[in-house]
């Protein structure tokens, strides 16, 4: 059945119709038009899922793939547009240009943590660039699985975009081994995106790997330590620490950890109250499986906030961990889960050692009032994308890219990020009839001289 499927969507795409203008915008305007007519239900399975609330889910979910839609509409003539570049002597008076082209039949992948908007955002992309899909959702966000399944039924033809269910671990590689998709668009752990990445390379498939990684946030003494404290609160403990750009550790100075401290518990307290475990503002882990392995690295340190959890319903208090070892388990895996370790450093160098354990993180965060400071961090560390004052929220800007680099990924989309990635840029030169020297035609005996002034 689902090799039927896809040699349906691979026959839509040799037809051509997917190029138009037109074709891109009813596949944008439908899916937003679905999206939001399910939207009392999105929350429902979100709920469920991971336990959001509407709030959260609408700001990182359903209003994140809407801003998406919308920016891509806005701009999409544009984008199809070609795009006119310069040409060299050698090739005078030809004119150049790029043609952007769908690349046919993409696999979307996406992971459980943002069940929804890991799965449409990239369709996004992929339907403005004007290709067809096959959505393959985490089947550990059961309930957000459905939805998605029903919306994509209600806003698309099957033989243009389709969804298929299962266990990853089983269907993704009988896709992949069966059909030659045109990209892979996979979103999750390193491991299995390095499976992804195997799996293409037999049939010399294009992918595009958003990673994970551990993200640093480093405190300089100067920082303004309320602030920070507050914007790291909201993001780190944000769908229960489980988003791939939440700070997974802090690298405070020395000079500033009991002030900083001071302002962190604070926050805490202030955001998700004191039995934070239960609070509608504070999520739940995805499985038991996930929740054990957070529980371990609770052992590793020492707490100095929260710590408290109840194993029946997956959740776990927004949890501070003190004193931990760098070569602590919880300092190499990436945790994805509402547990921050806190380490201290005198030095830059010493605090580069750290960050060089786990090189090119997803992103990387500084707070600092001196500019010159943030740009040494931002010069001496390789990573994907990050902010200077500020924790995550650069992915929310459609003008920015969001990917990784190295162990955090491979490729890069968000915006106009988005349409290229899903896109061929074909190279194209227009050369005119009435301008045809012979100093290009053989024999070319005695023409080196005028060569090395010409292609230069």
């Amino acid at each position: 059945m689902q090799h039927i499927q896809l040699e349906a969507l691979q026959a839509s795409a040799a037809r051509r119709h997917t190029h138009s203008y037109e074709w891109r915008r009813q596949q944008l305007l439908r899916l937003k038009e679905t999206l939001l007519r399910h939207e009392a239900a999105i929350y429902t399975a979100l709920y469920s899922d991971l336990k959001k609330n509407r709030e959260e889910a609408w700001i990182t979910e359903i209003g994140f793939v809407i801003s998406e839609i919308n920016y891509a509409l806005k701009h999409l003539k544009r984008w199809m547009q070609p795009r006119r570049v310069g040409t060299n002597l050698l090739n005078f008076p030809s004119r150049s240009y790029l043609q952007p082209e769908p690349l046919g039949v993409v696999l979307i992948i996406g992971p459980w943590n943002y069940p929804l908007q890991l799965v449409l955002a990239p369709l996004v992309g992929a339907l403005a660039a004007g290709n067809c899909a096959v959505l393959k959702p985490s089947e550990y966000a059961a309930a957000t699985a459905a939805v998605l399944e029903q919306i994509v039924k209600d806003a698309f033809d099957p033989a243009e975009v389709a969804l298929v269910q299962g266990d990853g671990a089983v269907v993704i590689p009988q896709m992949m081994e069966a059909f030659r998709f045109d990209h892979v668009f996979y979103t999750g752990s390193t491991a299995v995106g390095t499976l992804v990445y195997g799996l293409a390379a037999k049939k010399l498939v294009p992918v595009t790997l958003e990673l994970g990684g551990k993200s640093p946030c480093i405190i300089e003494p100067d920082a303004a330590l309320e602030v920070a404290a507050r914007r790291i609160a909201v993001t780190k403990f944000s769908n229960a620490g489980q988003m791939c750009v939440a700070p997974d550790y802090l690298l405070v100075h020395q000079q500033v950890l009991e002030p900083f401290l001071a302002h962190l518990k604070k926050s805490i307290q202030d955001f998700y109250a004191a039995d934070g475990v239960r609070n509608y503002h504070f999520g739940k882990v995805i499985n038991e499986q996930q929740f054990g392995r957070l529980l371990q690295y609770l052992e590793e340190g020492e707490i100095w906030a929260g710590g408290n959890y109840d194993a029946a319903t997956l959740h776990l208090a927004p949890t501070l961990l003190g004193k931990v070892r760098p070569n602590a388990r919880v300092m190499q895996d990436e945790i994805f889960g509402p547990v921050l370790p806190i380490l201290t450093w005198n030095t830059k160098e010493e605090a580069l050692r750290i960050i060089e354990q786990n090189k090119n993180p997803l992103a990387l965060y500084v707070f600092t009032e001196n500019s010159e400071t943030a740009n040494w961090w931002m010069h001496n560390v390789a990573f994907g994308g990050g902010c200077i004052n500020n924790c995550s929220w650069h992915l929310t800007n459609h003008r920015l890219p969001f990917g990784g680099r190295g162990n955090s990924g491979i490729g890069a989309y968000h915006g106009a990020f988005s349409f290229n990635t899903f896109s061929h840029l074909k190279g194209i030169m227009k050369t005119p009839t009435w301008f045809d020297p012979a100093l290009k035609y053989p024999p070319f005996k005695g023409k080196l001289n005028l060569f090395k002034k010409v292609l230069r």
